[in-house]
């Protein structure tokens, strides 16, 4: 979270992932490199270009599979929340693999002739009625445009100017992007390799992929629907929606009334206080948070927000919708119409259990 924009907002977690990261792409290529000498050799050798196009496109393919199941691991479980936090820098050092997979390909394949390399790309080969045949180049080029229009806005000035609904629609591309790269690297497999290890990889990868999300979705529908079972008594403004044992101090813990948005709700020095669940900034989960130096932490970025009245502590001036609260006989009920975004509310005295 910064009150200015800086080319990279990195601190000191941020750049010992960037390090893990960059690390960890310098190993993967270095063994895949040193392993394809060591496999192929005399009259099945490959080339060091073959090689380094191969152990670029599977590196860039591999982090996109961990990119698309960070989100659905996060929410299953909170430990995963710091890779959440660094995504960005993930995705932005996918696209640059994947970038220097494309330069190479399109160098040994397109770059020898008098036409334009990119124009050879798209017109050497338009069999696209013919699966054995069929252009996967032409599918790589468009998932690498999707990959670096992401890359490109993957900053916050991006974020705020283009305003986090659009920004997020713009940034759910990636599943294009995914399918896309999984067409492009099938195909290639079919075409060039006709190998099933690789083929049963691409295969696992996906099934994992979209395990996870359906795991993840099964279980938000299933807390959605026990809230829309909510809603407030006759000729009665406020709804119980449970215990205050249940939310452990500094904590925030999530609930839905109707069919409204996701209430966020936080129990902090003896009170308790209620907001919205999204974030200003992604629209991340802020009752799946904490309260940090007497804020509400965003888990996914760490944006913060005062709990009595929703404001960004000075000199930030983000401001999200609160909701009034009480506390009957340790019961929390919260009146479920938002309040305009930073209208202070008092909090819910724990101590002070009234009678029903």
């Amino acid at each position: 979270m910064s009150v200015g924009y800086v080319s990279v907002q990195w601190n000191r977690h941020k750049r010992i992932y960037d390090a893990c990261v960059a690390g960890g792409i310098v190993l993967y290529l270095g063994v895949f490199f040193a392993a394809g000498k060591a496999l192929y050799t005399g009259r099945n050798a490959i080339s060091g270009e073959i090689l380094a196009m191969r152990a670029l496109a599977t590196c860039a393919f591999l982090m996109l599979n961990v990119i698309l199941c960070i989100g659905p691991l996060a929410r299953l479980d909170r430990r995963f929340l710091p890779l959440l936090y660094n995504r960005r820098h993930l995705g932005v050092a996918t696209f640059l693999v994947a970038l220097a997979h494309a330069a190479i390909a399109i160098g040994f394949y397109h770059g020898f002739g008098n036409v334009n390399p990119f124009v050879a790309l798209l017109t050497s080969n338009t069999n696209f009625t013919s699966l054995s045949a069929f252009p996967y180049q032409t599918l790589g080029l468009f998932a690498l445009l999707i990959l670096f229009l992401m890359a490109a806005t993957s900053h916050d000035f991006w974020l705020k100017n283009l305003g986090a609904p659009a920004w997020k629609r713009l940034h759910m591309l990636v599943y294009i992007a995914y399918g896309l790269l999984v067409m492009h690297v099938a195909l290639g497999i079919l075409q060039t390799q006709r190998s099933p290890w690789l083929a049963s990889l691409v295969g696992v990868g996906v099934v994992i992929v979209a395990t996870l999300h359906l795991i993840a979705g099964q279980r938000e529908r299933r807390h959605d629907e026990r809230g829309s079972q909510l809603s407030p008594r006759a000729g009665e403004e406020w709804v119980d929606v449970g215990a205050v044992d249940d939310i452990a101090d500094q904590r925030g813990s999530t609930v839905t009334v109707g069919a409204g948005e996701r209430i966020a709700l936080f129990r902090y020095n003896g009170c308790v206080s209620a907001t919205t669940n999204v974030c200003a900034h992604q629209g991340g989960p802020l009752g799946e948070g904490k309260i940090i130096d007497g804020c509400i932490t965003c888990p996914w970025h760490g944006w913060q927000y005062r709990p009595a009245d929703g404001r960004s502590p000075p000199p930030f001036a983000e401001k999200i919708h609160t909701y009034r609260v009480r506390v009957v006989g340790r019961r929390i009920q919260v009146d479920p119409t938002p309040l305009p975004p930073g209208t202070a509310v008092e909090p819910a005295r724990v101590e002070e259990v009234q009678s029903a």
